[in-house]
C-alpha cells in the first residue's frame, strides 16, 4: 500500500511538473503599428506621395487641355461641316481614352511601386520578429493588429524590444 502511495505521488509530481514545462510561452505585437513606423516605411510613403503629386500633374495637364480642346470643338460646332465635326468627335474619343487609360496606368503603377516597396519592409520587421522570439524563448507570437482581436493580453508584448531590435 506504501509502495502504492508513493507511486501514485510520483505519478503526480511527474505529470505536474510536465504541464509546467510544456507550458508556452506567447508574446504579442502590433504588427501594424510596428510597421507603420519604421523609418523605410515613412520614407516609402513620402516617395509614394511624391510620385502620385508627378503622376497627379500629368493627369490634371491632360484633362485640361481635353476639357480646352471639347469646349473650342463644341463652340465651333455649328460653323464645320459634319465630316469634320465627326472627326473632332473621334479625336476628342480617342484622347478621353488616352487619358483614362494614363489615370489608370499611373494607378497600377503606384499600387505596384507601393507593393515592391513594402515587401522588403515587411520582410525586415517578421524577421526581427522572429530573432526577438527566439531570443526570450517565446515560440508563439499572436499580431494584436488584426481587427484589434486580442481580448485578453496576457503574453509578452515584443513591441518595445523589436522596436530596439531593428534601430527605431
Amino acid at each position: 500500500m506504501r509502495n502504492l502511495k508513493s507511486l501514485l505521488l510520483i505519478a503526480v509530481f511527474t505529470l505536474g511538473l510536465g504541464g509546467v514545462a510544456n507550458a508556452q510561452k506567447i508574446g504579442h505585437i502590433d504588427f501594424e503599428k510596428l510597421v507603420a513606423e519604421m523609418p523605410a516605411t515613412k520614407k516609402l510613403k513620402a516617395d509614394m506621395d511624391k510620385l502620385s503629386k508627378t503622376y497627379q500633374d500629368e493627369i490634371e495637364g491632360l484633362a485640361k487641355k481635353l476639357d480646352a480642346k471639347m469646349k473650342k470643338y463644341t463652340a465651333e460646332q455649328n460653323t464645320q461641316s459634319k465630316e469634320i465635326n465627326e472627326m473632332r468627335a473621334k479625336e476628342v474619343q480617342g484622347d478621353n481614352q488616352r487619358y483614362e487609360a494614363a489615370r489608370q496606368e499611373a494607378y497600377q503603377t503606384m499600387q505596384k511601386k507601393q507593393a515592391e516597396g513594402l515587401q522588403p519592409i515587411i520582410e525586415k520587421a517578421q524577421k526581427a520578429i522572429e530573432d526577438v522570439a527566439a531570443e526570450k524563448g517565446i515560440l508563439y507570437v499572436l499580431d494584436a493588429s488584426v481587427g484589434k482581436g486580442l481580448l485578453v493580453k496576457k503574453g509578452e508584448d515584443l513591441y518595445a524590444a523589436v522596436k530596439a531590435k531593428l534601430g527605431f
